[in-house]
């Protein structure tokens, strides 16, 4: 009998593995893994992500996927990738520096792969569940840190409190998207007469916008929010609602203004650091924005074609450094804080112009009245209005959040035009 069973159990996972849905299914769970851990672990993530990969090769229909990559929305973050390749070619960096700035850019070789994907796959909604749960958690685990930071990966960090792990710039990115999409679905769910469902969705969102305001937001974050709530409203909402729902916003700051000694000292911080900056040159971190800003700007100007190359932007930096040790004007970075600036700096004008082009290919995709393309257009809107401050495409975090929102939205929406369905709908 125990032979049976073991041959039974053999027979089983044999046809399994000569199975291509079942291979597809595996995909399905590591993509899923992969945005449930982004949230808590870079390690986790980069190895449910290989492993993704990995599984899609067995059953992998090559001429389609080829075919497949001829897209713009494909194309260009492959082009993107190619350029920081052949950039390498001009740069004066050594070569270890040149490979290492390459290494940002190789994460979109991910995103069309997610589209071909998901394409055929009916389990987006779950990857973009499993992100919301996780960072659902997460944001109780930030309110435990808070009230004992000793639970803290990261006690001796500073910018830690409430910070579990990673940084709060991360922690905030996540928070906001996830509060920001979850206004599509309780809209929905309240002109369905779903109340308790809504009510249930409105409260997760409020509890992220709670720990944002009273435990740690960036500032990146608190510019973005404003301008991802009126997307949302412009395209979702008549203009009735948009008037009510920003009195009750206007009022929820101005509550949130009057008791949360956070937001007050964040926003504090702008004009403070700003005159620091300017009056002493003290190297705080909006006046050090600044000073990146202004001097990639002249890096631009002195080759603004091609770029300096790929690497190049620590070394221009590092002849560039004036003043003292104390000085904004000596620091020294191989990042300028800006997506544009940080691809002008290096590939120039032609980079430029593929970076726009890519973000406003993706953009146009998820054009529609559907939740994925919601999510879609919301990761895409974000990326790019953080990006003035930070080059979140680049980062591991916010570009792995780019990556999987567009990867996996977008192969939701092409499901769903080849289909005729919405996307979202598709269950299995």
């Amino acid at each position: 009998m125990t032979e049976l069973a073991r041959e039974s159990m053999w027979g089983t996972t044999l046809r399994r593995l000569r199975s291509p849905a079942a291979w597809s299914d595996t995909v399905d769970l590591f993509a899923i893994l992969t945005a449930a851990s982004l949230p808590w672990s870079t390690s986790l993530a980069a190895i449910f992500n290989v492993a993704m990969l990995i599984c899609m090769v067995p059953f992998l229909d090559v001429g389609d996927f080829l075919q497949s990559l001829k897209r713009p929305i494909c194309a260009l973050p492959i082009a993107l990738f190619l350029l920081a390749l052949v950039g390498t070619l001009w740069s004066g960096a050594p070569w270890g520096a040149r490979f290492y700035a390459v290494n940002p850019t190789a994460k979109l070789l991910v995103l069309p792969v997610l589209i071909y994907h998901f394409e055929r796959s009916s389990r987006g909604h779950l990857v973009f569940i499993a992100f919301l749960v996780s960072c659902a958690l997460l944001s109780v685990m930030s309110w435990l840190v808070f009230f004992h930071p000793a639970l803290s990966l990261k006690p001796d960090e500073t910018d830690s409190r409430g910070i579990f792990v990673k940084n709060y710039i991360d922690q905030s990115q996540e928070f906001t998207l996830c509060a920001v999409a979850l206004a599509f679905p309780i809209v929905k769910l309240l002109q369905q007469r779903r109340v308790w469902l809504a009510a249930l969705l409105a409260a997760i969102a409020l509890s992220f916008f709670v720990n944002m305001a009273f435990v740690v937001i960036s500032r990146t974050a608190l510019v973005t929010i404003p301008i991802m709530l009126a997307v949302f409203g412009l395209l979702h909402l008549k203009w009735r609602s948009v008037l009510i729902i920003l009195a009750v916003l206007v009022a929820f700051a101005v509550l949130t203004w009057k008791t949360s000694s956070t937001l007050h000292n964040t926003i504090e911080t702008f004009s403070v650091q700003y005159e620091l900056y300017k009056d002493r040159g003290i190297p705080t971190s909006i006046g050090l924005r600044l000073e990146f800003w202004r001097k990639s700007l002249g890096f631009f100007a002195e080759a603004p074609v091609f770029g300096h190359g790929t690497g190049s932007t620590r070394g221009l930096f590092e002849q560039a450094a004036t003043g003292g040790a104390n000085q904004a004007s000596s620091e020294v970075i191989g990042n300028p804080h800006n997506q544009t600036l940080n691809v002008a700096v290096q590939w120039g004008v032609v980079g430029i112009i593929i970076l726009y082009a890519m973000w406003g290919l993706h953009l146009l995709l998820f054009r529609g009245d559907a939740l994925a393309s919601w999510i879609g257009l919301l990761v895409v809107v974000q990326n790019v209005f953080t990006s003035l401050f930070n080059s979140h495409l680049f980062d591991f975090h916010e570009g792995w959040m780019y990556v999987l929102g567009v990867g996996v939205a977008g192969g939701m929406v092409l499901n769903s035009r080849r289909n005729g369905r919405s996307p979202g709908e598709a269950r299995g």
